[in-house]
């Protein structure tokens, strides 16, 4: 079913549907065994190059179960889109953009990598009406990146996303807390730096540890350890909120469960969690509220909480597990929720406004708790 967009994301009105066409392309084109990727695994496609007939057979069958009033995308997925052969490149784009100019479709986007930007590439993606480029920068630690062999270094990075951004196309970055070599403090200042580039749209991936990958075999010689759920949350919450906080939307946050990546089966350790963005967002949500009602007196009352519906699950948190901290963290009796129109978050007992705050706040609040 398509979905609403969790933020705004450029050129699309927030609340308009958006469905995605995606066009899983094999990783043929990439130059680098990294250390933690097993594309087979993460596309869930072997290793056959679709060509034109493909894309087209994909595209008729997600239109027909489409809504007319629903945006509409082509997405090539793999990584490393244009890295790969030139001619098939324009065998799978001419299809697509057929799509995009007869308005079936709205934009096309890829992800590739840092290293296979440059103005010609740049030029055959505007030729074929590309709109979003993706580049999996990773990391923005040189280390960091010899030790996941990316085989590109952090000023590729920067240099690819000037000319995505100068050549008139939406930037998008892709990130992965936890890759060997990496910390905390390094996995946020790839976020500030990040920022720097001014991605219209970031994609936060914790690492994962996938099975037949080397990644797996240096946690099986324990030369490395990946994040643990809780770790992997409190980074991502950070790493969440500086993005935002600075207007750039986060339309990812952990890899998601398909039928052929899966905890029990594929996913050998690391933070996965199949409601992963979830945790991310209550865990800033209750934070925030746990600071400024701590700050009352609230033992034995009632409280409501009123919120825009968006965010009264984040608020709540999964199976009610904010709500049970704060009554017991501050002994409040009884905590309720009411649905309101507008984005201010207010917060009542006896009908007297204890406090009220925008929900924008909430991520420079957040950060400034840290």
């Amino acid at each position: 079913m398509p979905l609403k967009m969790h933020c705004h994301e450029k050129g699309i009105s927030m609340n308009k549907k958006m469905k995605i066409i995606p066009i899983f392309v094999p990783h043929i084109g990439c130059p680098n065994d990294c250390v933690f990727c097993n594309q087979r695994k993460i596309t869930g496609q072997k290793n056959v190059v679709p060509g034109k007939e493909y894309v087209r057979s994909i595209v008729e069958e997600y239109i027909k179960t489409i809504d007319e009033d629903t945006y509409r995308e082509i997405a090539f997925f793999g990584g490393s889109f244009t890295a790969i052969d030139i001619k098939i490149q324009e065998e799978l784009l001419s299809a697509a953009k057929y799509y995009k100019d007869s308005g079936l479709v709205d934009r096309i986007r890829c992800s590739t990598r840092p290293d296979a930007i440059n103005d010609e590439i740049l030029k055959l993606q505007k030729k074929y009406g590309m709109d979003i480029i993706e580049l999996g920068i990773q990391s923005l630690d040189d280390e960091v990146l010899k030790l996941s062999n990316r085989g590109h270094n952090k000023r590729q990075s920067i240099e690819a996303s000037r000319l995505i951004k100068e050549n008139g196309f939406i930037l998008g970055h892709q990130i992965m807390p936890g890759l060997p070599g990496s910390n905390k403090e390094k996995d946020i200042e790839t976020c500030i730096e990040s920022i720097e580039m001014k991605p219209d749209m970031v994609r936060i991936y914790p690492t994962l540890i996938i099975k037949d990958t080397k990644l797996y075999d240096m946690y099986e010689k324990g030369t490395y350890k990946p994040l643990a759920l809780q770790e992997a949350v409190e980074i991502s919450a950070y790493i969440y909120s500086l993005y935002r906080v600075n207007n750039i939307n986060v339309i990812r946050i952990g890899l998601q469960n398909t039928d052929s990546i899966n905890e029990d089966e594929d996913v050998m350790a690391g933070p996965f969690h199949p409601a992963f963005r979830q945790l991310v967002e209550e865990k800033v949500y209750y934070a925030v509220l746990l600071s400024d009602l701590s700050k009352m007196n609230l033992a034995g009352k009632n409280i409501v909480i009123c919120a825009p519906d968006n965010l009264i699950s984040y608020l709540a948190g999964q199976k009610k597990a904010n709500i049970n901290k704060l009554k017991e963290e501050l002994s409040i009796k009884q905590i309720y929720f009411k649905k309101k129109i507008d984005d201010i978050i207010e917060i009542y007992h006896d009908n007297k406004k204890l406090l009220s705050f925008h929900k924008s706040e909430i991520f420079k609040n957040y950060l400034n708790m840290q």
